[in-house]
């Protein structure tokens, strides 16, 4: 008999599982996936067009909320926890849920998950949102343009709309970010790649978006999300993974992030310039009681921001990167480093000025405090952000997204944008690990 599955997700990791493991594998039927994290993804259907052959109604997607009643319901015999930035007690916690209604319960490994590619593989992944995949990604990829290599990445998935048309996604102008319809979350972690003249691959599908950025590549470049691990394998693979002494000890607390922490052979410790020593070398312990044969590259996260003057003495609305404060669970950002830095003498809570969505997001993440989270994963919510900002009673806004604000929604107040990109402090540096490579 076939065993019963729900695969717990959160539009990503879970996906790619069902793709990998579960698409055409007679010996499991998957009644549901189910969804978090992410704002309206839960009510929404795998579509038949990516189901495959057993699957021609599709596969229902439904509130995780809802987890027990569907083993109940459907008797299942396995549920597959399939997303990432969980802290470990929170994984047990939903392990009792599951084995008290009577099924098993898994998480999957890189065998069973990885697809493998013919070419040379860099992944950058991390042990938590927010560490400093991106600023990471780039400097490979300008090292390696420098030594003449073609590289292409390939972002983890971010598919929040139409999945049959994100099968397989390419951006290489920034054009394509109004065909593909992106989202905030989405353009934040694309354009930096298409300002950089670089090819990124995104979508639903990670074998055919695979094969297709191979026939253009020199090198392949996983670009990761959240703490997730790796989605590719190759015979030549370098593994670098991002920590964040700004979250000491997260490292090896957080699911799967302490998987990256065992599968690095490189660890970057980013942001040193902004944190306490003591925490700085709590990470590095806790390194070399992981993984001590990884490479260690310190780097900061520099600031710049194109209109200081606005921050100065001024009472300022600081909007941070989403996900980086909301299941990346940081207490402040860029933005808010950025108006110490540069003399802010107040920041403005946004909360009593918060609508719809944003309202909602700060009902969910009540420890987000006066800080604003960039959340835009639909047109609504984009609308909500926009209103929120402009409503807010502020002399300025402090931006300290990946990409510009300014230029998605109408601010009507004065604003300035927060930039950072790493900076690799002594030896070894990224260009160092890439010789052998």
């Amino acid at each position: 008999m076939k065993r019963k599955v729900i695969i717990m997700g959160a539009a990503g990791r879970d996906f790619h599982n069902f793709n990998v493991y579960f698409r055409d594998n007679e010996q499991y039927e998957v009644v549901a996936f189910t969804a978090t994290q992410i704002p309206g993804i839960d009510d929404k259907k795998y579509p038949a067009e990516l189901a495959g052959k057993l699957y021609p109604q599709g596969i229902e997607i439904l509130p995780e909320a809802e987890l027990l009643n569907l083993i109940q319901k459907h008797k299942v015999d396995l549920v597959v926890l399939s997303y990432s930035d969980l802290h470990h007690e929170d994984v047990m916690h939903r392990v009792s849920l599951v084995n008290a209604a009577g099924a098993d319960f898994w998480l999957m490994g890189v065998n069973n998950t990885s697809i493998k590619t013919t070419k040379p593989l860099i992944s950058v992944c991390a042990v938590r949102t927010g560490c400093g995949k991106s600023q990471t990604a780039r400097t490979v990829i300008n090292a390696l343009k420098a030594k003449g290599r073609k590289v292409v990445s390939i972002r983890h998935p971010m598919p929040y709309g139409d999945l049959v048309a994100q099968r397989v996604q390419r951006f290489a102008e920034l054009s394509d970010l109004e065909k593909h319809k992106c989202t905030i979350e989405e353009m934040e972690e694309y354009e930096p790649h298409i300002q950089m003249n670089s090819v990124i691959y995104s979508g639903v599908d990670y074998e055919a978006i695979l094969r297709e950025a191979e026939k253009e590549a020199d090198v392949i470049l996983w670009d990761g999300g959240n703490n997730d691990i790796p989605f590719y394998t190759s015979d030549k693979q370098l593994n670098i993974v991002v920590v964040d002494p700004h979250r000491p000890g997260d490292e090896i607390s957080y699911y799967p992030g302490e998987t990256n922490m065992h599968l690095a052979d490189v660890i970057v410790i980013n942001k040193i310039d902004s944190a306490d020593l003591m925490d700085i070398n709590d990470v590095r312990e806790n390194i070399r009681a992981i993984n001590p044969k990884a490479k260690v590259i310190d780097a900061a996260s520099p600031l710049s921001v194109d209109k200081p003057e606005l921050i100065d003495g001024k009472r300022v609305l600081i909007v941070e990167d989403g996900p980086t404060l909301t299941h990346g669970n940081m207490a402040y950002g860029a933005g808010t480093i950025a108006a110490n830095k540069y003399g802010a003498a107040e920041f403005v809570d946004p909360r009593p000025w918060a609508v719809g969505e944003i309202a909602e997001t700060f009902e969910q993440y009540p420890d987000i405090g006066e800080l604003l989270p960039a959340m835009g994963y639909g047109e609504q919510q984009i609308k909500d952000l926009e209103a929120t900002i402009n409503a807010t009673e502020c002399d300025a806004v402090v931006i300290a997204t990946p990409i510009d604000l300014r230029r998605i929604i109408n601010i009507k107040h004065p604003a300035c944008q927060v930039q950072y990109e790493l900076q690799e402090i002594g030896r070894p540096t990224i260009e160092d690990v890439l010789k052998d490579f």
